[in-house]
């Protein structure tokens, strides 16, 4: 049968082929919820860690966060532009650079906190409480 029919024939048992398209799903939600925020799923991702953490070393942020330290710098740079945190010197290792939300970085972050629940309960609508958990395991499996 042609794939116009909707069937893809063997790629339909390949795994990663559903992450792809489950992560395709998840992040145009994600884009679409988050528009008008300005903010990508990686800022989202410094600024909560940041008031998670305040004083938060970026180096720690990029190991947190699993990204590259050029990254981590560029999202930082951005967020720093934007007001939304400041850089500051650690007390105890002076060669660091720690990091603070400011009032507005801590203003989009609850925004953002808003458009994730909005998110959330859209991905978790599909499943029940226990298939959600299953999943977020069977992810972390991949993951870690």
């Amino acid at each position: 049968m042609p794939a116009s029919d909707g069937d893809i024939g063997a790629l339909d048992d390949v795994i990663g082929f559903h992450i792809r398209l489950a992560h395709g799903a998840t992040h145009r939600h994600f884009s679409e919820t988050f528009a008008e925020l300005g903010l990508t799923q990686k800022m989202v991702s410094v600024l909560w860690l940041i008031d998670d953490h305040p004083h938060i070393a970026q180096a720690d942020i990029g190991r947190g966060l699993q990204m590259d330290r050029a990254t981590t710098m560029a999202i930082i740079n951005r967020l720093e532009a934007r007001g939304l945190l400041v850089r500051g010197e650690s007390q105890r290792d002076r060669r660091r650079q720690t990091l603070t939300l400011t009032a507005p970085g801590h203003e989009a972050l609850l925004e953002a906190r808003r458009c994730i629940d909005e998110h959330e309960q859209w991905v978790r609508s599909r499943f029940t409480k226990r298939e959600a958990a299953l999943l977020i395991e069977l992810l972390r499996r991949i993951h870690e």
